[in-house]
């Protein structure tokens, strides 16, 4: 074991003089750099019980701020007396993720009426107007249950029209190809700003005067269909790469289109593009802080508005620390997770263990 470490150093890392100065180079960098960040961090670092005091006198990061500023950031423009519902809302939400991640409920029959139930029991937390809950415009829901609700929209709406573009695209139906060309480059041909700006100002125009709709679903269903159009061409690529072979055998056993692609040829393509498709997924979380620019308040947006405080402005570095945080570890707990199940998958595929 340790000389296959020490091959590996000499082979990656030490292999010529000019590669071993580099390395030294980058490992004296390296531990500066390191070091700095534990100094300013942690060594000096006021803790979250902290005061304003004690952060303005302290050589390292206030992470006071975080706990002083820990409710607007997390529930933005939310009443304060409130707070409970959001909070609430977001534990129906991890609770509905960890039940989906099982495979215990790895069935459409289980997984629709599941996330159906959850969304509108975290729709009417936010909202109220029911059992004597107050009523709160969906303009002041704010922070994390906001993204955790775009986020969720966005997945739920943009996976089926995805797989369906897809298809789409690959049909031999030349007008039903035309059509999925044409929405799929279309949407892609535009930023993703342009497409909330017409959500929510421009297409009320072409709705009856006495006919409204809710602004938070225009959102969702503009950010989905964005997310739909870069998902359909990873699934296509994966539909591509399913051998020929597969339809040939399915045809073979008189198998018609809908059963070969949901049955055979769908579930291939989906674990072959199962790390890109882990990619979108994660960049869709990322794209709910351009929400800003049609005035809704994510949990980036609210972290931003409540270091308007003077008291504590100075110290925005370590709430934007903490907010990376959170995308770090819902990407990195995301990703893991993918690589889990193309794990299980492949045992399944070959539970011997035969190559």
């Amino acid at each position: 074991m340790q000389n296959a470490v020490l091959f590996w150093l000499r082979r990656h890392l030490f292999s010529s003089p000019a590669q071993t100065v580099l390395t030294l180079v980058l490992l004296t960098l390296l531990v500066w750099v390191g070091s700095s960040l534990l100094r300013w961090g942690v060594i000096n670092a006021v803790g979250f019980s902290g005061s304003a005091e004690q952060c303005r006198a302290a050589a390292g990061a206030c992470w006071a701020v975080i706990s002083e500023k820990y409710r607007p950031i997390l529930f933005g423009l939310y009443p304060y007396d409130e707070q409970w519902r959001p909070a609430l809302a977001m534990l129906v939400w991890f609770v509905t993720i960890g039940l989906t991640l099982s495979p215990i409920c790895w069935h459409s029959r289980v997984l629709w009426p599941l996330w159906i139930v959850s969304l509108a029991a975290m729709s009417l937390l936010m909202s109220g107007g029911l059992f004597g809950l107050k009523s709160v415009p969906s303009s002041d829901w704010g922070g994390l249950p906001l993204t955790l609700l775009l986020f969720s929209g966005t997945v739920i709406i943009g996976m089926p029209v995805s797989v369906i573009l897809a298809l789409g695209r690959r049909s031999p139906l030349s007008f039903l190809r035309g059509l999925s060309v044409t929405f799929i480059e279309g949407l892609r041909g535009v930023p993703l700003i342009t497409i909330l700006f017409v959500a929510v100002n421009v297409f009320p125009l072409f709705l009856p005067p006495d006919m409204e709709v809710n602004k938070l679903l225009r959102i969702i269903v503009g950010i989905a269909l964005f997310f739909a159009c870069y998902q359909a061409e990873v699934i296509r690529g994966g539909l591509q790469s399913v051998p020929r072979g597969q339809y040939e055998a399915a045809a073979v056993l008189n198998l018609g289109y809908w059963h070969t692609t949901t049955k055979i040829i769908l579930p291939q393509a989906l674990r072959i593009c199962l790390p890109a498709v882990t990619n979108h997924i994660i960049a869709a979380m990322k794209n709910t802080s351009f929400v800003i620019i049609i005035g809704l308040f994510d949990v980036l947006t609210a972290t931003t508005a409540v270091m308007q405080d003077p008291q504590w402005r100075r110290y925005y570095i370590e709430t934007y620390v903490f907010i990376a945080g959170l995308y770090l570890l819902f990407g990195f707990l995301l990703s893991r997770y993918a690589v889990w199940v193309e794990g299980r998958i492949d045992a399944s595929r070959n539970p011997e263990g035969v190559s």
